[in-house]
């Protein structure tokens, strides 16, 4: 009885979880399962499901990218910067912070596969130094629509409609933060489940030397892991400009956990027991949920982090009774 408990805790725990918060919270207030609620949950979570891809797939090489959120501050600033004081087209408003994540991602592998560096201390020494980077960057000022500078002159650019629409707008009625998130985990899950290099991502993460003597290049799977991250991490940023309407600097700080966390919960989505993008995008949604539901119930903002501290001991509790059982 114990082991099957403990199975069902593990497979179906986290679904059942949201299905309880679902109802809880829709007896508490009557809007809370509404339409616009909904969608505002899925919005909410688009920016930390991004992010999160890119710690799964740090994960699943079995690595950690905690360099994440200073790479969505970067590139939120940076987007800005291009509108704002530079007035670049909407093409290279993208491709520039894209590109900024690929070079993150890029740094974070040399550290990693070359320098042989630990994961967690060479992304964490990036994390510093990207924070570093952006807040020199911007003189520690967030960017929007006529600022003005130091020197008293006004910054020239704005944001366009265009690419606030990325981040406010609606397609068919759904938000298209929420249309490019369902992309996105829709994609990734493909790739990594059907095709020849998603495969070789897990094979490097589940056992690096039996990969190696199978013929598959693993550093140059581990390198392309985190620059994937980087990548995603990025969007993230701009996704984050595009919605608030503004650079704000440090705005990936508070990401990296929720991430974190979403991805952890993801292990148990129906019994995964390793990084899967279809379980962090339901470790998200249970985040969001959460966060929306306390909300509404007016819980003072500053108590969250206890709600998301919680998620994760929870949610890595489980993950990791249940792999020790199975080693055992």
């Amino acid at each position: 009885m114990k082991e099957k408990t403990l199975d069902f805790s593990f497979k179906y725990g986290a679904l059942f979880i949201i299905a309880i918060v679902l109802v809880v919270f829709s007896f508490i207030n009557e809007n809370f399962m509404t339409y616009d609620n909904i969608t505002d949950i899925l919005r909410s979570i688009s920016i930390v499901m991004f992010v999160a891809i890119g710690v799964t797939l740090s994960q699943i090489v079995d690595g950690f990218d905690l360099s994440v959120g200073s790479t969505v501050s970067l590139a939120t600033v940076a987007s800005a910067a291009m509108m704002v004081w530079y007035q670049q087209p909407l093409i290279l408003v993208i491709l520039v912070p894209l590109a900024i994540g690929a070079i993150i991602g890029l740094l974070n592998a040399f550290l990693i596969v070359k320098v042989r560096i630990p994961d967690l201390l060479a992304t964490l020494a990036v994390m510093y130094i990207i924070g570093g980077v952006q807040k020199t960057y911007t003189k520690g000022f967030s960017i929007y629509n006529n600022m003005r500078f130091q020197d008293g002159t006004v910054a020239k650019g704005k944001f366009t409609p265009e690419f606030l629409w990325i981040g406010q707008g609606k397609l068919l009625g759904v938000p298209v933060p929420v249309v490019l998130m369902i992309v996105a985990v829709a994609a990734v899950h493909i790739f990594l489940t059907y095709t020849r290099w998603g495969r070789q991502l897990y094979i490097t993460g589940g056992n690096r030397e039996a990969a190696r003597l199978s013929g598959i290049s693993v550093n140059k799977i581990r390198l392309a892991a985190y620059v994937l991250s980087g990548i995603f991490a990025a969007f993230g940023g701009i996704l984050y400009a595009s919605r608030v309407g503004s650079g704000q600097i440090d705005a990936g700080a508070p990401l990296l956990m929720e991430a974190v966390a979403s991805v952890f919960v993801g292990y148990s989505v129906l019994g995964a027991g390793k990084p899967n993008v279809i379980g962090t995008f339901f470790g998200a949604v249970l985040i969001g949920v959460l966060l929306n539901g306390l909300t509404m119930l007016n819980v003072p903002y500053f108590g969250f982090d206890i709600v998301k501290g919680g998620v994760l001991v929870l949610a890595l509790a489980i993950t990791f009774v249940h792999l020790n059982r199975r080693k055992s």
